[in-house]
This record gives C-alpha cells, structure tokens and sequence, in this order.
C-alpha cells in the first residue's frame, strides 16, 4: 500500500514509519519542513481546507493521522491542530476513497458520564474523532493511554523522574494509568491494514492498570535502581506547579496533562489484544531494546542538567540581586576602582552588571540554549581575567571565589556539550 503518515518527525510518527516499511507499504511523510523525497508539505495549523488535502491523497491507499501537540502556543492551537485540519483531512480522504486511521487519546474512565469536563485537548480530539466516525469510508481510531517508548518524551521524563533517590507524588500517587508501547500501536495499526479491517474504535491499552507510583517504581526496577523514598504533594501544590510550568520550555507537565492523569486514564484491553492478535507488552518487557545501564544513564543525564540549570539561575540571580543593594553599593564600588571605573560611571557599571546578571539566571530557566552556555563561559572567563589583572588577591582569598569558577565553567560545558542541535524553521514548498 502507499501510506501517507502526517506527523512523521514526532514519535508516534518515526515508529509508524518504521512499522509500516517493515511490513512492505511504500511510506510518504507528511512534514512541516521537507527534508527528503517524496515527503509531502503539511501545516496543521493552515490546512483546513479540503481543497489542500485532495492533492495530497491522490495514489494513497490510506493516510495516518498522527499530529499532536501537549500543550498550546501562539504558534500552535489545539482546535486547528487536533479538530479543524483532521477534519479537512477525513473529508478528503472519504472524497478521495482513501482509508482513514486517526491516533486520538484515551480519555478518563468517566469521560462518557461527564463530557462537559473533558479537557480543551481532549475536546479537541474528541470533535475529530466524532467527525471521523460520522462520515463515509473505512476507519479506525485508535486511543492510546499513555504511550511508551524509550525515545519517547513522557517515557524519558518519567525515567528522569523515577530515577530521583527521592519522588513527589501527586496526591499519594493512586491515579490509575495503563500504558501501551509504541510497537504496540504502530501493530495494531499495521494488522488492521493487512486483514482491510472494519471501521472501528479502539481503545489502545497496556495489559493492566497500574497506579502512578507502581508505574515510576517499575521504571526503577527496569532500571536496576533500588526502591525510593516517596513523599505526597498536595494537589492544589500540583496545579499550582502546573500552572507555572507553562512558563518553562517543556509541554509534558500542564494543567491539561494533570487533569488527565486524575482522570483514571483506563480500559479494557481485549479489543485492542484481539486486533493485535496477542496480549499488549507488559512492563517487564517495556524497555527490552536498552540496556538498565543506558537507560539509568540518560535519565540522571536529564535530571543532572536540570540541576545544573537550576544552580547556575540561582548563581546568576542572586549575584545580581545582591550586587542591586543588598550588599552595600559602597563596598561594591571601592571592588570598581582598581578598573578604573569612579563616580556615576562606576554606579552604571555596577547596575548594568547587575541586571545582566538576571538577565542570565532567568535565560537559564527560560530559554536554555547551547549559544547562553558559550555566552556565560565568555563573560566567567572575562570577568575572571578582569580580577586576575586588577584583584588578583582575590585569587589568594580562603573562600576562593575566583577558584569557583572553575567548577561552574565545568558545569557551563557539559550543558554545552549535552544540549541538542535545535532545527532550524524552513519554509517547505507548496504540496
């Protein structure tokens, strides 16, 4: 078959591609950004015509919808993304005599009693699904709970997590999750094209529910680390979190993504054990292509970086905060002279400095990036060369201050060093 997979580049996406190869399907990738032939131009965000899908279905057999987004920007909204561009799709490919298979989510085990609660991702999803299931045509849905996978962002955050010798819990940690392994999904969507399934929906589960403390503690076990220490965090402390990490570059930790999780994000697997034709992967066996050692290596590499981050903010911060008044400006000053730097310029010199500093301990929580690292060495290792000219028994002083900076130019670059190339935005041409 020839297969168009929009979202290729995300996770679900690369496995579907993957899958679908192995199995013999001639794969075309629908991208943002094109990078190879015969990739297809899509943009979630703008193709809500019908008219801009039906060229791009033409010689498909089928077409998979695998686009999605956690959490919302300026650049990217939930109803453009997960209901007004799938629309456009289902309508083209009913038109166009295309088979249709829709990877939507798994909502909480009461969603059917409550509609009016569903979340705005989840609502989104669900007016999709609806227009999917309502129109002519071969379909499948498919509702994932919470997906795992070793290159997998919720799976990499939950190892980084559960790998902490200490683990906050929300609430006392008893929401119900069934995890399903990517391979399991991208099989289930592969079965259904060889046996030219019936439409259906199908809620795509793990072989059991689990609570999220089994889940992080089986992440442990998985990767030979011993039991944690737990400790219960309240759930208006949670939302509180959540709400704020808004602010932060990640889209795993959100109001939405916490409403979820309470939301009991179960169901019964024997739907979906009978299209794969076998039982789901258990978590014993979740992560059997990595070893224990690899997978407890990257996730204290994730939570690693983010300490030092959080240090180097709390460095950058509270210099600047200290240098703003709280240690006498007097004091600050007479350290200026030597430099050469007297009266209302050296006042400047010390505001600028100080702001600048602040500048870099908030740029360490909010926007992290390999040119901030370099930037922060350059101005450690000209301010060290500074005091080395014009202070140099500061380097002679007991509590060693210059001498810090060699651990802290040490931290600046394994965060150069670890932080991944980000890819540059390229407009694709028109499909």
């Amino acid at each position: 078959m020839r297969i168009l997979v929009c979202g290729a580049n995300g996770f679900v996406g690369r496995h579907m591609v993957q899958m679908l190869s192995m199995a013999g399907h001639q794969v075309v990738s629908g991208v943002r950004v094109i990078n190879k032939s015969p990739d297809i131009a899509i943009d979630y965000m703008r193709d809500h015509d019908v008219q801009a899908w039906l060229p791009r279905l033409r010689d498909m057999d089928a077409v998979i919808n695998a686009v999605g987004i956690l959490g919302e920007s300026e650049a990217a909204s939930f109803n453009a993304v997960h209901r007004d561009a799938p629309k456009a799709l289902f309508a083209a490919a009913a038109i166009a005599g295309v088979r249709v298979i829709q990877i939507s989510a798994l909502g909480g085990a009461d969603e059917a009693a409550d509609p009016a609660a569903l979340t705005p991702y989840m609502r989104s999803k669900r007016e999709a699904d609806a227009a999917l299931v309502s129109g002519p045509g071969r379909w499948l849905v498919l509702r994932p709970s919470l997906l795992i996978g070793v290159d997998g962002a919720s799976s990499r955050l939950f190892r980084s997590l559960s790998s902490l010798p200490a683990m906050g819990l929300p609430g006392n940690g008893g929401q119900m999750l069934q995890p399903v392994h990517i391979d399991d999904l991208c099989g289930a969507v592969v079965q259904w094209l060889a046996e030219d399934g019936d439409s259906a929906v199908v809620n795509a589960v793990g072989p059991a529910a689990i609570s999220y403390k089994a889940m992080l503690e089986t992440y442990r076990q998985l990767m030979g680390l011993p039991p944690a220490a737990y400790f219960p965090i309240p759930m208006p402390m949670m939302r509180a979190g959540a709400w704020l990490a808004r602010l932060l570059p990640q889209k795993v930790f959100t109001p939405d993504t916490l409403r979820m999780l309470q939301d009991n994000n179960v169901a019964d697997a024997g739907r979906f054990a009978a299209l794969l034709k076998h039982a789901p992967i258990a978590g014993d066996t979740w992560f059997a292509v990595a070893s224990a050692e690899s997978l407890r290596a990257q996730a204290m590499a994730d939570w690693n970086n983010a300490v030092f981050r959080i240090a180097l903010a709390v460095l950058w911060l509270a210099t600047g905060i200290l240098s703003l008044g709280v240690y006498p400006v007097p004091s600050s000053l007479e350290l200026l002279a030597p430099l050469g730097l007297h009266g209302n310029i050296a006042v400047a010199a010390l505001y600028a400095a100080a702001g600048f500093d602040i500048l870099m301990g908030a740029a360490c929580l909010f926007y992290p990036r390999r040119g901030l690292w370099l930037l922060q060495m350059a101005v450690i290792l000209a301010y060290t060369a500074l005091i080395t000219v014009y202070l140099p028994q500061f380097w002679l002083h007991p509590f060693g201050p210059i001498l810090k900076n060699i651990p802290v130019l040490a931290i600046l670059v394994v965060l150069y060093a670890g932080e991944r190339a980000r890819p540059r935005l390229a407009t694709a041409p028109a499909a």
